[in-house]
């Protein structure tokens, strides 16, 4: 895509493995997902590396649930993920969300209009990335999860929570 695309996939991802994958080496490698409701997985079925088919094939999924929970599983990791050279592509794993502005001042140029922030980004430790090894996220509380003015004030969250007797959050 163009230069806003290639910068937002830079820092917004949910990555249970980023690197560069080439799917269509393999009839026998797909990229499957199933959307029951409740939870959103995709899969990696036997994905090789770009270049490097020789490392062997790669199976892994993320699961991503209603709930906020996210959870990475790995069934096939056939090399060390530090071994995997980032020269064409990131290797990442974790979690990553930014946000852009858009500047509508006429004064600033076209190609400084759109800046993006990223707020929060989860790096998973990759030498921890292995066969039949997972990684679970869960949600942290939120204001928004207290149904009632008690609930919200008597919260031991860590951030100050007020509720608002209008919004009734």
């Amino acid at each position: 895509g163009d230069v806003i695309h290639r910068m937002l996939t830079a820092t917004q991802y949910i990555a249970p493995l980023m690197a560069n994958f080439n799917p269509s080496y393999s009839r026998n490698s797909t990229v499957q997902y199933l959307d029951n409701g409740t939870v959103f997985v995709v899969q990696w079925d036997k994905v090789y590396l770009q270049g490097k088919e020789d490392m062997g094939s790669f199976t892994f999924q993320v699961a991503l649930h209603s709930t906020g929970r996210i959870i990475f599983g790995y069934k096939e990791i056939p090399v060390p993920v530090l071994q995997i050279s980032a020269t064409q592509h990131p290797v990442k794993a974790g979690l990553s969300d930014a946000f852009m502005i858009l500047n509508p001042s006429p004064d600033v140029p076209e190609s400084r209009r759109r800046t993006i922030y990223e707020y929060h980004r989860v790096e998973l430790d990759t030498s921890k990335i292995t066969n039949m090894s997972a990684v679970e996220f869960t949600p942290l509380p939120t204001c928004l999860q207290h149904q009632s003015c008690e609930m919200c004030v008597t919260s031991e969250l860590t951030f100050n929570c007020s509720w608002c007797h209008v919004l009734q959050r």
